[in-house]
């Protein structure tokens, strides 16, 4: 004997084919047809209604007429173009590597503290090499090292090449010959250093006054007019007029102070000390 679940479905069906042989309840038609999208509806074709319809729709809510619109309106499944994968892929190897030498200008230039002239300058020398291809066979963070010390140089705002050496990632040697090859290929106007340009940076960081910092500009120009800074670094000569120019106006400061902060040798720094005794200006202390 069929248990009642059994009996349930029986009489569901039955109802469903009385329905189906009896017709439409509203216009009494025989023309009843299942739904061909799959919806479980039976509908009159005579009067469209719908004479019973299942509760879950199992298919989609937007209409699509082909296969192309339907791959387009799916929001389940894998994606059949690029166009999501374009999107989210990151920026390109150039854009990447670009963006890693502009934050290595920003680090420098807060290291050394130059000013963002120089650093917009910098960016202006990578992105020129860039252009050119200058960076194919040389390391990103030597040729941002290079665009930053030509742009000192080009503002009359110069660091050494050991306080670069100090806070570039590459070695003083391949700084060096990287820079010189930017400065030939992209045809840049860096003037010689001129000594005179390091000293208030010298003298503000020994907390010395301005009187120093004027007598050290008179031994350097001294010093020019004798032509005894030719082949000189100005690093050097800066320092040891800095120190020579401390000791005239009778202020304490020693050679070990004056080289930590210029990073240059005491021995640097009594050689162009001892070349500025021998001008006509003034008794110096040793």
């Amino acid at each position: 004997m069929p248990g009642p679940t059994r009996q349930r479905e029986r009489t569901s069906e039955e109802e469903t084919e009385t329905e189906e042989e009896t017709g439409c309840p509203e216009c009494e038609s025989d023309s009843l047809v299942r739904s061909a999208d799959g919806g479980g509806e039976l509908v009159c074709e005579d009067c469209g209604l719908v004479i019973e319809e299942e509760n879950i729709d199992r298919g989609p809510e937007w209409r699509a007429f082909n296969h192309s619109e339907r791959q387009s309106k799916s929001r389940v499944g894998a994606p059949t173009t690029q166009k999501w994968q374009e999107r989210i892929r990151t920026k390109d190897a150039g854009e990447r590597n670009l963006q890693f030498a502009l934050s290595e200008i920003d680090r420098m230039s807060s290291a050394l503290g130059v000013p963002r002239s120089v650093r917009e300058v910098a960016s202006v020398i990578y992105r020129r090499a860039l252009d050119d291809d200058l960076i194919r066979g040389r390391s990103i963070e030597g040729v941002a090292t290079a665009a930053l010390y030509a742009a000192a140089r080009q503002l009359n705002n110069p660091r050494s090449l050991d306080e670069f050496a100090a806070v570039s990632r590459v070695e003083k040697m391949e700084m060096t010959r990287t820079y010189r090859y930017i400065v030939r290929q992209l045809g840049l106007e860096v003037k010689p250093a001129d000594p005179e340009q390091y000293v208030p940076r010298f003298v503000s960081r020994l907390d010395l006054d301005e009187e120093v910092e004027r007598e050290a500009r008179a031994l350097l120009r001294a010093a020019k007019d004798a032509a005894v800074t030719s082949g000189k670094s100005p690093v050097g000569l800066a320092a040891a007029a800095v120190y020579a120019a401390a000791l005239l106006t009778n202020q304490k400061v020693t050679q070990s102070q004056v080289g930590e902060v210029a990073d240059i040798s005491e021995v640097t720094i009594r050689n162009r000390y001892k070349e500025l005794l021998e001008l006509d200006h003034g008794e110096l202390v040793q």
